[in-house]
């Protein structure tokens, strides 16, 4: 036996108690809807790991797509090779002299207790072997080698492998229920979306448009970002709102200080009403504290007294600049930044009130009838499936 395994480490999830299956069978499920496009491959799902048989497939390409599957905490090349002290010291070998390092450590673990050596026997004997075999050229270092060699002994067979590629970690997309994400098409909003992925949270998500002030490069926009974003999650329900009619209004009764409080009340309205609709079980979105005048703590206070849905927002200690690096990591950035405006920016905003009175507010909204042109927003949505998956897998 000589076989080329992945083996999907846990991470934080591996933290979990009773119902840990619960959501090692899920991370199961959505890797193999991430490698759907590699049908060779064969699975193997353990409480303890899960193992992929490559069976001829690149390892390369397959890494590039475990690397965006939420849930997994790392991975590894491995050999499967019989429980054999002689052929696991060959293919530790085998992996050094490919590495070109000098220094190195052996490390052992045995879930297979009734295997003849101990962990450090097996660790010291395999060492041994490679410090034989290779002309006084390697070393051992223990605290920091070049090339750290795992053995993992198992009752089926032995595993070897030499480097773990990182994951996303967090848990498996849906473990958490569904959320409704408020997409701009702004820099924050698509990291918002990708963190509550992270966090196992499966989005739908929300674009308020107001043509003819915003451009039809604008749903482009969002289109592009929610591609992006399927490397993540493979399909995204968008539903577009006709915003148009209820912003000019707003704009009109509110006038530029209280204009955009009033119109993220109506958001948030909106938001909550298909929310509801659709089980989705919070709002999400990607405001961070005093980045603007309407996410001030005062001001997201005085938004979200409209709703009674809980509003995540997962960037709300973030740094600007670190928002800026993580939409460069995963690839939203570009698209963000391309120069088209959305509904929050289209107006002229005067001294954009930073801490609004709640009895203003309040007078504001009973001065014009809201409540139907919420109604006419919600039942003038438009919905989209953005998907890398076939119509019948959604």
């Amino acid at each position: 036996m000589n076989t080329d395994m992945i083996i999907v480490f846990f991470g934080e999830l591996g933290t979990k108690g009773k119902n840990i299956m619960d959501f090692i069978r899920l991370l199961g499920k959505n890797i193999k809807i991430a490698l759907k496009d590699f049908p060779t491959l064969s699975y193997d799902i353990k409480k303890d790991h899960i193992y992929i048989l490559l069976n001829q497939e690149d390892y390369a390409s397959v890494a590039e797509k475990l690397k965006k599957v939420p849930g997994i905490g790392s991975f590894a090349l491995a050999k499967a090779v019989d429980k054999d002290l002689e052929a696991i010291s060959v293919c530790a070998n085998k992996m050094y002299q490919e590495s070109g390092k000098v220094t190195f450590k052996v490390a052992c673990r045995r879930a297979d207790k009734t295997f003849e050596l101990h962990s450090d026997d097996v660790a010291r004997k395999v060492g041994a072997y490679i410090l034989k075999n290779n002309d006084g050229h390697a070393k051992v270092n223990v605290h920091e080698p070049d090339l750290l060699i795992q053995v993992y002994i198992r009752l089926e067979c032995a595993y070897v492998y030499a480097k773990k590629d990182r994951g996303l970690g967090g848990y498996p997309l849906g473990i958490a229920g569904k959320s409704l994400c408020l997409l701009s098409g702004g820099i924050d909003s698509p990291v918002a979306a990708f963190e509550m992925m992270k966090r196992g949270v499966k989005l739908e998500c929300i674009h308020f448009a107001a043509p003819p002030y915003t451009s039809s490069a604008v749903i482009d926009k969002i289109h592009d970002l929610l591609h992006v974003l399927n490397d993540y999650q493979p399909d995204i329900k968008l539903y577009i709102v006709p915003f148009t009619q209820l912003e000019r209004k707003i704009y009109e009764v509110a006038g530029p200080s209280y204009c955009v409080t009033i119109m993220r009340r109506m958001m948030l309205r909106i938001s909550e009403s298909i929310a509801y609709s659709h089980n989705d079980l919070v709002l999400s979105g990607g405001e961070s504290i005093g980045q603007v005048a309407s996410q001030t703590l005062y001001s997201m206070r005085v938004i979200e007294e409209c709703a009674t849905l809980p509003f995540i927002r997962p960037l709300a200690t973030a740094d600007k600049i670190d928002i800026i690096e993580k939409a460069k990591q995963i690839g939203t950035y570009d698209i963000s930044i391309r120069p088209y405006e959305d509904c929050c920016t289209i107006f002229t905003l005067k001294d954009p009130v930073t801490h609004p009175n709640i009895d203003k507010v309040r007078e504001i909204e009973e001065a014009f009838d809201w409540k139907s042109m919420v109604r006419d927003c919600v039942k003038n949505v438009e919905v989209e499936h953005i998907s890398k998956l076939e119509e019948e897998e959604f």
